[in-house]
Protein backbone atom coordinates (compact mmCIF):
# COMPACT_ATOMS: atom_id res chain seq x y z
CA UNK A 1 0.00 0.00 0.00
CA UNK A 2 1.32 3.47 -0.92
CA UNK A 3 2.26 5.49 2.20
CA UNK A 4 -0.36 8.09 3.03
CA UNK A 5 0.47 11.79 3.27
CA UNK A 6 0.90 13.16 6.77
CA UNK A 7 -2.21 14.70 8.36
CA UNK A 8 -2.71 18.40 7.73
CA UNK A 9 -4.84 21.16 9.16
CA UNK A 10 -7.83 19.97 7.11
CA UNK A 11 -7.53 16.24 7.86
CA UNK A 12 -10.79 14.89 9.31
CA UNK A 13 -10.24 13.25 12.70
CA UNK A 14 -12.01 10.16 14.01
CA UNK A 15 -11.09 7.70 16.74
CA UNK A 16 -12.03 5.20 19.40
CA UNK A 17 -12.60 5.85 23.10
CA UNK A 18 -12.32 3.17 25.74
CA UNK A 19 -10.43 1.92 28.77
CA UNK A 20 -8.26 0.17 27.73
CA UNK A 21 -7.73 0.84 24.02
CA UNK A 22 -4.08 -0.20 23.69
CA UNK A 23 -5.11 -3.53 22.13
CA UNK A 24 -7.58 -2.06 19.63
CA UNK A 25 -7.34 -3.06 15.98
CA UNK A 26 -9.76 -0.28 15.02
CA UNK A 27 -7.05 2.24 14.01
CA UNK A 28 -5.64 -0.30 11.55
CA UNK A 29 -9.08 -1.06 10.13
CA UNK A 30 -10.27 2.50 9.70
CA UNK A 31 -7.01 4.01 8.47
CA UNK A 32 -6.85 1.24 5.85
CA UNK A 33 -10.42 2.11 4.84
CA UNK A 34 -9.62 5.82 4.54
CA UNK A 35 -6.52 5.07 2.46
CA UNK A 36 -8.39 2.69 0.16
CA UNK A 37 -11.12 5.32 -0.29
CA UNK A 38 -8.62 8.14 -0.92
CA UNK A 39 -10.01 10.17 1.98
CA UNK A 40 -7.98 12.72 3.93
CA UNK A 41 -9.20 11.26 7.22
CA UNK A 42 -7.35 9.75 10.17
CA UNK A 43 -8.32 7.53 13.10
CA UNK A 44 -6.63 7.39 16.51
CA UNK A 45 -7.03 5.48 19.78
CA UNK A 46 -8.04 7.76 22.67
CA UNK A 47 -7.81 6.27 26.17
CA UNK A 48 -10.66 7.70 28.26
CA UNK A 49 -10.85 6.79 31.93
CA UNK A 50 -13.88 5.17 33.51
CA UNK A 51 -16.47 7.83 34.33
CA UNK A 52 -15.30 10.31 31.68
CA UNK A 53 -17.32 9.03 28.72
CA UNK A 54 -19.79 11.93 28.69
CA UNK A 55 -16.94 14.46 28.68
CA UNK A 56 -15.39 12.67 25.70
CA UNK A 57 -18.67 12.91 23.80
CA UNK A 58 -18.86 16.65 24.43
CA UNK A 59 -15.23 16.97 23.30
CA UNK A 60 -16.31 15.86 19.83
CA UNK A 61 -18.02 19.21 19.40
CA UNK A 62 -15.18 21.19 20.94
CA UNK A 63 -12.48 19.53 18.85
CA UNK A 64 -14.51 18.91 15.69
CA UNK A 65 -14.02 15.14 15.82
CA UNK A 66 -16.25 13.78 13.06
CA UNK A 67 -16.80 10.31 14.45
CA UNK A 68 -16.00 8.12 17.42
CA UNK A 69 -16.12 4.40 17.97
CA UNK A 70 -17.07 3.60 21.55
CA UNK A 71 -15.93 0.55 23.48
CA UNK A 72 -15.94 -0.60 27.10
CA UNK A 73 -16.80 0.96 29.48
CA UNK A 74 -18.39 3.98 27.77
CA UNK A 75 -21.22 2.56 25.63
CA UNK A 76 -23.99 3.52 28.07
CA UNK A 77 -22.56 6.97 28.84
CA UNK A 78 -22.17 7.70 25.12
CA UNK A 79 -25.79 6.79 24.44
CA UNK A 80 -27.00 9.07 27.21
CA UNK A 81 -24.74 12.00 26.30
CA UNK A 82 -25.61 12.09 22.59
CA UNK A 83 -28.16 14.57 21.22
CA UNK A 84 -29.92 11.96 19.11
CA UNK A 85 -30.15 8.17 19.27
CA UNK A 86 -30.87 5.58 16.60
CA UNK A 87 -33.64 3.03 17.14
CA UNK A 88 -31.11 0.38 18.16
CA UNK A 89 -29.56 2.71 20.71
CA UNK A 90 -32.99 3.51 22.14
CA UNK A 91 -33.66 -0.21 22.53
CA UNK A 92 -30.24 -1.17 23.88
CA UNK A 93 -29.38 1.93 25.87
CA UNK A 94 -25.84 1.57 24.55
CA UNK A 95 -23.92 3.14 21.65
CA UNK A 96 -20.75 2.01 19.91
CA UNK A 97 -20.63 4.75 17.27
CA UNK A 98 -21.03 8.53 17.41
CA UNK A 99 -21.42 10.89 14.46
CA UNK A 100 -20.92 14.65 14.65
CA UNK A 101 -23.50 15.77 12.12
CA UNK A 102 -23.28 18.90 10.00
CA UNK A 103 -25.81 20.66 12.24
CA UNK A 104 -23.40 20.33 15.18
CA UNK A 105 -25.47 17.67 16.94
CA UNK A 106 -24.14 14.23 17.89
CA UNK A 107 -26.05 11.09 16.88
CA UNK A 108 -25.49 7.79 18.66
CA UNK A 109 -25.66 4.51 16.72
CA UNK A 110 -25.07 0.86 17.53
CA UNK A 111 -23.53 -1.29 14.80
CA UNK A 112 -22.65 -4.27 17.00
CA UNK A 113 -25.71 -6.36 16.15
CA UNK A 114 -25.41 -5.92 12.40
CA UNK A 115 -21.68 -6.52 12.67
CA UNK A 116 -22.27 -9.79 14.50
CA UNK A 117 -24.71 -11.12 11.89
CA UNK A 118 -22.67 -9.94 8.90
CA UNK A 119 -19.49 -11.34 10.44
CA UNK A 120 -21.14 -14.73 10.97
CA UNK A 121 -22.11 -14.92 7.31
CA UNK A 122 -18.69 -13.74 6.12
CA UNK A 123 -16.67 -16.05 8.38
CA UNK A 124 -18.77 -19.20 8.33
CA UNK A 125 -21.49 -18.72 5.72
CA UNK A 126 -24.03 -19.26 8.45
CA UNK A 127 -27.14 -17.56 9.84
CA UNK A 128 -28.90 -17.71 13.20
CA UNK A 129 -32.30 -18.10 11.53
CA UNK A 130 -34.18 -21.08 12.92
CA UNK A 131 -31.37 -21.95 15.35
CA UNK A 132 -31.05 -21.86 19.12
CA UNK A 133 -28.50 -19.42 20.54
CA UNK A 134 -26.93 -19.19 24.01
CA UNK A 135 -25.39 -15.83 24.89
CA UNK A 136 -23.02 -15.70 27.83
CA UNK A 137 -23.19 -12.16 29.23
CA UNK A 138 -25.64 -9.28 29.54
CA UNK A 139 -23.52 -6.21 28.83
CA UNK A 140 -23.58 -3.89 25.83
CA UNK A 141 -22.20 -6.37 23.27
CA UNK A 142 -24.35 -9.20 24.60
CA UNK A 143 -27.50 -7.10 24.44
CA UNK A 144 -26.76 -6.12 20.83
CA UNK A 145 -26.25 -9.78 19.89
CA UNK A 146 -29.49 -10.78 21.63
CA UNK A 147 -31.55 -8.16 19.77
CA UNK A 148 -29.90 -8.98 16.44
CA UNK A 149 -30.50 -12.72 16.84
CA UNK A 150 -34.14 -12.15 17.76
CA UNK A 151 -34.68 -9.97 14.69
CA UNK A 152 -32.84 -12.45 12.46
CA UNK A 153 -35.21 -15.30 13.35
CA UNK A 154 -33.38 -17.38 15.96
CA UNK A 155 -35.63 -20.12 17.34
CA UNK A 156 -34.58 -19.54 20.97
CA UNK A 157 -32.20 -17.26 22.84
CA UNK A 158 -30.84 -18.41 26.19
CA UNK A 159 -29.07 -15.80 28.31
CA UNK A 160 -26.53 -16.89 30.93
CA UNK A 161 -25.18 -14.22 33.23
CA UNK A 162 -23.60 -14.10 36.67
CA UNK A 163 -25.96 -11.34 37.77
CA UNK A 164 -29.48 -12.74 37.54
CA UNK A 165 -31.02 -9.25 37.60
CA UNK A 166 -29.01 -8.07 34.59
CA UNK A 167 -29.61 -11.38 32.88
CA UNK A 168 -33.39 -11.04 33.21
CA UNK A 169 -33.23 -7.52 31.79
CA UNK A 170 -31.29 -8.83 28.79
CA UNK A 171 -33.78 -11.66 28.26
CA UNK A 172 -36.57 -9.13 27.81
CA UNK A 173 -34.82 -7.84 24.69
CA UNK A 174 -35.47 -11.18 22.99
CA UNK A 175 -39.21 -11.09 23.64
CA UNK A 176 -40.94 -14.47 23.56
CA UNK A 177 -37.78 -16.11 22.20
CA UNK A 178 -35.73 -15.38 25.31
CA UNK A 179 -35.24 -17.22 28.57
CA UNK A 180 -32.77 -17.06 31.43
CA UNK A 181 -30.67 -20.20 31.61
CA UNK A 182 -27.52 -21.70 32.99
CA UNK A 183 -24.42 -23.40 31.65
CA UNK A 184 -26.38 -26.66 31.82
CA UNK A 185 -28.23 -25.50 28.68
CA UNK A 186 -25.07 -25.54 26.53
CA UNK A 187 -25.39 -29.12 25.16
CA UNK A 188 -28.93 -28.40 23.95
CA UNK A 189 -28.26 -25.28 21.85
CA UNK A 190 -26.67 -24.86 18.42
CA UNK A 191 -24.79 -21.55 18.66
CA UNK A 192 -22.82 -20.42 21.73
CA UNK A 193 -21.58 -16.84 22.08
CA UNK A 194 -19.19 -15.47 24.70
CA UNK A 195 -20.08 -11.79 24.89
CA UNK A 196 -18.05 -11.06 28.03
CA UNK A 197 -14.42 -9.92 28.48
CA UNK A 198 -13.60 -13.20 30.23
CA UNK A 199 -10.36 -14.49 28.69
CA UNK A 200 -9.30 -11.16 27.19
CA UNK A 201 -5.60 -10.34 27.00
CA UNK A 202 -3.63 -12.36 29.52
CA UNK A 203 -6.70 -13.42 31.51
CA UNK A 204 -6.60 -17.25 31.59
CA UNK A 205 -10.25 -17.55 32.66
CA UNK A 206 -12.92 -19.23 30.52
CA UNK A 207 -16.68 -18.57 30.47
CA UNK A 208 -17.28 -22.27 31.18
CA UNK A 209 -15.54 -25.59 30.69
CA UNK A 210 -15.38 -26.26 26.93
CA UNK A 211 -15.87 -29.97 27.60
CA UNK A 212 -19.60 -29.13 27.44
CA UNK A 213 -19.20 -28.38 23.72
CA UNK A 214 -19.28 -30.86 20.85
CA UNK A 215 -18.87 -30.99 17.04
CA UNK A 216 -22.45 -29.82 16.45
CA UNK A 217 -21.77 -26.44 18.07
CA UNK A 218 -20.88 -23.16 16.39
CA UNK A 219 -18.88 -21.26 19.02
CA UNK A 220 -18.21 -17.52 18.80
CA UNK A 221 -15.97 -15.59 21.18
CA UNK A 222 -16.34 -11.83 20.71
CA UNK A 223 -12.77 -11.44 22.04
CA UNK A 224 -10.03 -10.96 19.45
CA UNK A 225 -7.15 -10.33 21.88
CA UNK A 226 -5.78 -12.98 22.01
CA UNK A 227 -6.62 -13.98 18.45
CA UNK A 228 -7.73 -17.37 19.69
CA UNK A 229 -8.68 -17.43 23.38
CA UNK A 230 -8.03 -20.43 25.57
CA UNK A 231 -11.76 -21.07 25.54
CA UNK A 232 -11.88 -21.17 21.73
CA UNK A 233 -8.89 -23.50 21.68
CA UNK A 234 -10.74 -25.80 24.07
CA UNK A 235 -13.88 -25.60 21.90
CA UNK A 236 -11.86 -26.52 18.82
CA UNK A 237 -10.45 -29.53 20.67
CA UNK A 238 -14.05 -30.67 21.26
CA UNK A 239 -14.65 -30.53 17.50
CA UNK A 240 -16.78 -27.37 17.51
CA UNK A 241 -16.63 -24.81 14.70
CA UNK A 242 -15.06 -21.68 16.20
CA UNK A 243 -15.00 -17.99 15.27
CA UNK A 244 -13.20 -15.22 17.15
CA UNK A 245 -14.37 -11.63 17.51
CA UNK A 246 -12.62 -10.26 14.43
CA UNK A 247 -15.43 -10.81 11.89
CA UNK A 248 -17.83 -8.86 14.12
CA UNK A 249 -15.20 -6.17 14.70
CA UNK A 250 -14.58 -5.85 10.97
CA UNK A 251 -18.22 -5.59 9.94
CA UNK A 252 -19.33 -3.28 12.74
CA UNK A 253 -16.37 -1.06 11.80
CA UNK A 254 -17.47 -1.14 8.17
CA UNK A 255 -20.92 0.04 9.20
CA UNK A 256 -19.36 2.88 11.19
CA UNK A 257 -17.23 3.91 8.22
CA UNK A 258 -20.40 4.18 6.14
CA UNK A 259 -22.19 6.25 8.79
CA UNK A 260 -19.29 8.71 8.93
CA UNK A 261 -18.49 8.97 5.22
CA UNK A 262 -21.65 7.99 3.36
CA UNK A 263 -19.63 5.43 1.38
CA UNK A 264 -19.54 1.64 1.25
CA UNK A 265 -16.76 0.25 3.40
CA UNK A 266 -13.81 -1.44 1.66
CA UNK A 267 -13.92 -4.42 4.04
CA UNK A 268 -11.52 -6.54 1.97
CA UNK A 269 -8.79 -3.92 2.32
CA UNK A 270 -9.62 -3.45 5.99
CA UNK A 271 -9.27 -7.16 6.69
CA UNK A 272 -6.09 -7.41 4.65
CA UNK A 273 -4.46 -4.63 6.66
CA UNK A 274 -5.14 -6.39 9.96
CA UNK A 275 -3.99 -9.79 8.74
CA UNK A 276 -0.74 -8.28 7.45
CA UNK A 277 -0.14 -6.80 10.89
CA UNK A 278 -0.82 -9.96 12.91
CA UNK A 279 0.72 -12.56 10.57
Amino acid sequence: MTPRPAPTGVTVVTGVIGDPVYHSLSPILHNAAFAASDLDWTYVALPVAVGSGAEAVEAMRTLGIRGLSVTMPHKYAAAEAADRRSTDVEVLGAANCLVLDHDGLITAHNTDGAGFLDGLVAAAGQSVAGRSVLVFGAGGAARAVIVACARAGASEIVVVNRSEERGRAAVLLAGELGRLGSIAAVPDVEIVVNATPVGMGTDPSVPFDPVLLNPSHLVIDLIYDPWESGWLMGAREQGATVINGFPMLLHQAGAQFSLWTGRDAPTDEMERAVRQRID
